[in-house]
């Protein structure tokens, strides 16, 4: 029996030299089967991210040694990659100059108070950095589309959030606001993987539950939270998230973009 020729892909020194390095060599190895291609991509990713999250390192200096303060907003549908992109983001600057808010429900004092009072109390100090996992958008999607608000409260919150940005903005505080996007093809997909995961079973939430069902009703409101809240001074940037490896490189490249820092001498930190 004639035996099966297997067509072995030419590679150009640059990408043996990339699958020679150690990071290469992890993700050439990561599989039983060896897909060179997809090495090759994972490799120049993380290379490529390793390099901004030095950069970010730098940004965090200066935002230190010039006591700024920054607000970086991750939104989107449930599973888009939100906490992993924040987690791998900040996962090399100084720990005790930034803080990564996640909110859980609100309290019953909390209820009673302005709807932005909570978020206010968790807004950076001078020379920190704050990461909001969801933030006070969670009243313009998650909560008309779960019946968590009325409507009036919904109405409320669409007539305050441009004013209440602008007033951080003029607070001498930088805002990026990003929505990380994915289909409703890979959120169920996602979903399929937490479920069978026993170390992320604990994700699932009733929300999310209902998230693939009520799609559509996430999709209307999302799209009219664009309409009202994409301004000039405070606009949003749509993160593609389908492939969490890019969608972490797209992310931290727009922070770093959106935000003038300058390299400071680090004997002036």
């Amino acid at each position: 029996m004639p035996r099966t020729k297997v067509a072995i892909p030419t590679l150009t020194e640059e990408e043996l030299a990339l699958l020679n390095t150690p990071i290469g060599m992890k993700y050439l190895f990561a599989e039983k089967k060896v897909n060179l291609q997809k090495a090759l991509r994972y490799t120049r990713n993380e290379i490529k991210f390793k390099e901004l999250q030095a950069q970010l390192i730098d940004l965090q200096n200066w935002v230190i040694d010039r006591n700024k303060k920054v607000v970086v907003i991750f939104e989107g549908r449930d599973a888009a990659g939100k906490g992993g992109a924040i987690r791998r983001i900040t996962a090399h600057i100084n720990p005790r100059n930034f803080r990564i808010v996640a909110l859980p429900k609100p309290t019953v004092e909390e209820q009673g108070q302005w709807y932005f009072q909570r978020y206010v109390n968790q807004l950076p100090k001078p020379g920190e950095m704050v990461f909001f996992d969801r933030s006070w958008y969670n009243r313009a999607v998650v909560e008309p589309v779960n019946g968590f608000c009325t409507k009036s409260q919904y109405r409320t919150f669409m007539g305050q959030v441009n004013s209440f940005e602008r007033m951080i903005m003029e607070s001498d505080t930088y805002l990026i606001k990003m929505y990380f996007s994915i289909s409703k093809e890979q959120q169920a997909l996602r979903f399929k993987e937490i479920k069978s995961n026993p170390l992320k079973r604990w994700k699932m939430t009733p929300v999310d539950q209902k998230a693939q069902e009520l799609w559509d009703e996430y999709t209307a409101f999302k799209l009219r939270m664009f309409e009202y809240t994409d301004l000039k001074q405070a606009p949003w940037v749509v993160i593609d998230a389908n492939r969490k490896t890019d969608a972490r490189i797209e992310a931290l490249q727009y922070i770093l973009d959106n935000i003038p820092y300058e390299i400071v001498p680090t004997d002036f930190i």
